[in-house]
């Protein structure tokens, strides 16, 4: 039996300003860390919950959490259902991982962590009145970015597609756009949508209706100008077999903390590309622990599209790390790592 200690730190992050999008408008996340500690060292993990949209609620993760930190060595620690509890999954997988490896803020070796490369990620456009979102496209394309996403679907309509017309006549086809909807337009309008924004050339679309209509999303994909990348469709779901055979979509969209952690995201990789489904990563607005286990763990896999990991400077109170972004690429550094218990 190996003896542990472990610490639960209630941490919320705090925006700087409301990030909003089609769905809601948040001003805080709730947030905690996990410190695992043996005589050999200490592991750390982030749970982290987007109300409305985990399938763990607030208080189901306070209590896993306070469940945890009676144990008192390693063979004790029991990870929950996957599909029911990702975020706190996510955190033991990854805190677990951190108390293995060597150096306990390098989980995945590669040549991101060696500081030898980065990671070319989109640089994302928040939801926001649509001449605040022009002067977030222009600092996009001034930072760098070869890939800019745009949220989608809060404002007029119209008013979002003469948004990307604008695009395009300023800076061409050069740039790849892609768009998140977040599940804000209805089946009955969503094809026709799609057709008004194909001209744009945009490269995918997010979850264009909510999740759980299995049949009209299918129906799109088949009949879709813009290929459709699933998000929202991938959480709380316990095997995905057959989620993908009948959706068949272009891409998907991985979350490790809103999908349950690594081993069910390799999984999901392995499924998709035995049906020729591309995909990539996107933080779920974690602090720079949660997003730099992503990242690491992006980094190790063959990548063939940017992802999504560039939302770490959204907080006013997010813990000081290593991680920066520059043209449009995630980098990691040799600056030190300001931990929670520090």
């Amino acid at each position: 039996m190996t003896k542990a200690s472990i610490n639960i730190l209630h941490h919320p992050l705090i925006f700087k300003k409301p990030a909003r999008t089609s769905r809601d408008v948040l001003t805080q996340k709730p947030s905690w860390f996990i410190k695992i500690e043996t005589e050999n060292g200490f592991g750390i993990g982030e749970c982290s919950i987007i109300p409305g949209l985990n399938p763990e609620s607030i208080q189901d993760a306070e209590l896993l959490l306070k469940q945890l930190q009676s144990v008192n060595n390693l063979e004790k620690i029991v990870v929950p259902e996957a599909h029911r509890f990702p975020s706190v999954c996510f955190a033991i997988e990854t805190a677990l991982r951190s108390l293995e490896a060597p150096n306990p803020m390098v989980l995945f070796e590669s040549d991101f962590t060696n500081l030898n490369a980065g990671i070319p990620i989109n640089g994302l456009v928040w939801m926001d009145s649509i001449p605040a979102m022009r002067e977030q496209m222009k600092e996009r394309v001034e930072q760098g970015y070869d890939v800019v996403k745009l949220k989608i679907g809060a404002l007029d309509f119209d008013e979002e597609c003469d948004l990307l017309a604008w695009f395009r006549d300023e800076y061409g086809y050069t740039y790849e756009l892609r768009l998140d909807a977040n599940g804000a337009f209805s089946p009955a309008e969503a094809l026709r949508k799609i057709e008004r924004l194909a001209p744009f050339d945009i490269h995918s679309i997010e979850q264009p209706i909510k999740s759980g209509q299995t049949k009209e999303m299918r129906e799109l994909v088949q009949h879709s100008d813009i290929a459709i990348a699933l998000d929202e469709e991938l959480i709380g779901i316990a095997d995905y077999t057959a989620l993908l055979d009948e959706i068949a979509p272009h891409f998907i969209i991985l979350k490790p903390s809103l999908i349950g952690g690594w081993e069910v995201c390799d999984n999901l990789i392995k499924l998709a590309k035995e049906r020729n489904i591309d995909w990539w990563a996107t933080s779920a607005l974690e602090s720079n622990i949660g997003l730099n286990a992503i990242a690491q763990w992006c980094a190790a896999k063959e990548l063939t599209l940017p992802q999504g990991l560039g939302t770490g400077s959204l907080y006013t109170n997010n813990i000081q790390s290593p991680l920066k972004i520059e043209s449009g690429h995630l980098y990691t550094d040799q600056t030190k790592w300001m931990l929670p218990w520090d």
